[in-house]
């Protein structure tokens, strides 16, 4: 049977690595959102 330890960092490095995935997919969709927003608001000026 393998050393318990082994499966704690086994389990700390998989959570790890699931926030520093989905910390990244929120800054990217921070980002795009903003962009989204600039757009529109460049649209609405020429609509105008």
């Amino acid at each position: 049977m393998p050393d318990p330890i082994y499966l704690l960092i086994a389990y700390g490095v998989f959570w790890a690595l699931t926030f520093i995935l989905v910390g990244s997919i929120w800054t990217r969709q921070r980002r795009l959102d903003r962009e989204v927003t600039a757009l529109r608001a460049l649209l609405d000026e020429d609509g105008e």
